[in-house]
């Protein structure tokens, strides 16, 4: 004779039951910080595009005294680099020219604002050329490439977009620097409509969830055989 307590339907004891609660909670709280996060990140995108919009100037300037402090960390890594050990002889003295002219160059943005944007204007420019001129080739040469026509059209268009932002720099800067605050102020306010909507889908599986779940098991007389 089959005891009730042995029966494949019997409810488990009180202890042993899972505890979903501080698992929930904790994904809940995630979730909070996950959109209010993602709101703080989309306002302060905006910010920044309504100041480089407002205040091109200003933008440049302070973009301009960032490149420089990057210049001269990325020469000070090169340099340091230079007079490693692990590094071999050949490449120690293309570590240290290069290092040298970043240092060089960064002690130039510091110089004035217009240093500064001219040198900014030039590394975008000659990295767009550069960019440009390999996909363009790699486009050509390799038959094979998946969308080779669009890497082909974009490649043209990096180069163009390079070579008129070596030959007017300022201008071109200018008109980069306004196009980049459209582009902040459009990806800020996606990503404001984004957290807005992960807030109404955490209150609305909150509301799903506030009512008491049903238990899984029912405790039922077994027949006893």
């Amino acid at each position: 004779m089959t005891s009730p307590s042995d029966s494949p339907g019997s409810v488990p004891p009180r202890g042993t039951e899972p505890q979903e609660g501080p698992a929930v909670e904790g994904m809940t709280v995630l979730a909070n910080m996950g959109w209010q996060i993602l709101l703080t990140m989309g306002l302060a995108t905006i910010a920044l595009g309504v100041i480089a919009l407002v205040w091109p100037g200003e933008t440049l300037r302070v973009v301009g005294v960032l490149f420089g402090v990057y210049l001269l960390a990325t020469g000070a890594f090169q340099l340091a680099a230079a007079f490693g050990t692990h590094v071999p002889r050949h490449l120690r003295v293309l570590h240290f020219i290069t290092g040298a002219a970043s240092v060089l160059l960064g002690l130039i943005c510091f110089r004035g604002p217009l240093e500064s944007v001219f040198l900014l204007a030039l590394w975008i420019g000659f990295s767009w050329l550069l960019r440009g001129t390999l996909e363009t080739v790699a486009a050509i040469s390799d038959q094979t490439m998946p969308a080779r026509g669009w890497q082909v059209a974009f490649g043209i268009i990096s180069t163009m977009a390079g070579i008129v932002m070596i030959v007017m720099p300022f201008a071109s800067i200018a008109t980069l620097t306004l196009v980049v605050g459209v582009m902040a102020i459009v990806l800020g306010l996606t990503e404001v409509v984004r957290a807005i909507r992960t807030r109404v889908e955490i209150g609305r599986l909150a509301a799903g969830t506030a009512p008491q779940r049903r238990p899984l098991f029912h405790a039922r007389p077994h027949p006893q055989h």
